[in-house]
């Protein structure tokens, strides 16, 4: 008997030991894939090409042919970031410069695959994330304007 309550008493123990650092991890695993609203609007890292998908399908009323190019471009959009943040030798400057660059050009393949009237939309949606970036960075857009900054 006394054998039996040695065994529980010790893994309580072990469970007490073990559960805060679960739950960190866990808290953590949450963390990363909270929506972008928990934390005003904007997560760190790129956002998921999915997700992306699924907002411009409601926003531009995307069919399902252009709901599969638009989701490969941001899936091609995402690997290039990923890929560029873990480019050490590049100074921040030249990242910056790369990630406006693969913006863009991602940005005018997904225009390409729009009709005229979501191309309208699209462009006014443009312009709104360009009027935010300025008004973010709290003056005039440089060369780079209308794009977003890398976000680590």
């Amino acid at each position: 008997m006394l054998k039996k309550y040695l065994l529980v008493l010790a893994a309580a123990g072990a469970i007490s030991m073990v559960a805060p650092f679960a739950a960190a991890q866990d808290s953590q695993a949450n963390d990363q894939s909270a929506p972008q609203e928990a934390n005003g609007g904007h997560r760190h890292g790129p956002p998921d090409p999915a997700k992306r998908t699924a907002e411009l399908t409601k926003q531009l009323n995307l069919t399902s042919d252009q709901q599969g190019k638009v989701l490969s471009a941001l899936q091609s959009e995402h690997s290039q970031m990923e890929s560029l943040h873990q480019d050490t030798s590049l100074s921040q400057q030249d990242r910056h410069a790369k990630m406006v660059d693969i913006r863009k050009a991602t940005d005018s393949q997904i225009r390409e695959l729009l009709d005229s009237n979501q191309q309208k939309k699209w462009d006014e949606m443009q312009a709104k994330r360009e009027q935010w970036m300025q008004n973010r960075r709290g003056g005039p857009p440089d060369a780079g304007s209308g794009q977003q900054p890398p976000q680590s």
